[in-house]
């Protein structure tokens, strides 16, 4: 089973480049962000069209997911638990019957925090990582497999960022935010990309200024992490940039990770 996790940067702007991707690269569930639309206006008939499901928590203009899948999800969840006064569309959850049980996918698109000095923007970064602790270590307890994919907005360490120097100061790189990702993997998550590849380097995402994605200036903030049941089926990960050199292309390009389950 392959699945994959994609800022899209906007979906009604490059479904295009979607379609041809999912026929490209064929995952079996894929985990969208950014896809900036609400739901009645995503281009599902194009992707449904290809034979897949489409379950999306869209949001005007910005934010929003989506989960495309072969399979059709048993049950799909909405929203982060844990504050029920946010209305911003960063997360959703999908359980999938597969060879042997069910597995839960879900796609999240983390707070980017910026500027860090914000007396909102980087408390609410923390704070939805800390809600995403809560919600992982209440999903680890049913001891199923779990993978949490999406753009995370979290450079974990120096060598996921072309120059620390540049980022250090950044909300994506700050001590508490990379204290909270490794409270995530404390919890008994792997990082599937770094559980198969010490790669260097090995980015994500590529600004769309300054000549990043020519110049390899990138970063890597877009993970899939593994519960201990998903991680023991954990067969390969890629990260497939060539996808950053098609026209009109996201900053950010798919990851994916194959796990062996039989659908």
């Amino acid at each position: 089973m392959k699945i994959a996790t994609w800022n899209i940067n906007g979906v009604r702007a490059r479904i295009e480049n979607l379609v041809a991707w999912l026929k490209e690269s064929n995952p079996d569930i894929v985990a969208l962000q950014e896809i900036k639309t609400v739901d009645e206006t995503f281009p599902r008939l194009e992707i449904e069209a290809l034979g897949y499901h489409v379950e999306t928590h869209g949001q005007k203009g910005f934010n929003g997911v989506a989960l495309l899948s072969k399979i059709r999800p048993d049950e799909v969840n909405r929203g982060l638990p844990g504050d029920a006064a946010d209305e911003q569309a960063r997360f959703i959850e999908g359980v999938f019957s597969v060879d042997g049980g069910a597995i839960r996918v879900c796609s999240i698109y983390l707070p980017n925090g910026n500027p860090a000095d914000d007396p909102v923007k980087y408390p609410y970064k923390l704070s939805w990582m800390e809600r995403l602790f809560a919600f992982a270590q209440d999903r680890l307890a049913l001891e199923e497999p779990l993978v949490l994919a999406g753009d995370y907005n979290v450079i974990p360490e120096p060598h996921d960022c072309w120059d620390v120097k540049v980022w250090e100061r950044d909300a994506l790189y700050l001590p508490p935010t990379r204290q909270a990702f490794r409270r995530l993997e404390n919890l008994g998550l792997t990082d599937a990309v770094r559980a198969s590849s010490d790669a260097a380097p090995l980015y994500t995402f590529w600004d769309y200024q300054g000549g990043c994605w020519p110049k390899n200036y990138g970063i890597r903030i877009d993970h899939l992490m593994l519960s201990a049941e998903a991680s023991d089926r954990l067969v390969s990960t890629g990260v497939e940039k060539h996808v950053r050199n098609w026209e009109k292309p996201s900053d950010h390009v798919p990851v994916v990770a194959v796990l062996d389950y039989a659908a």
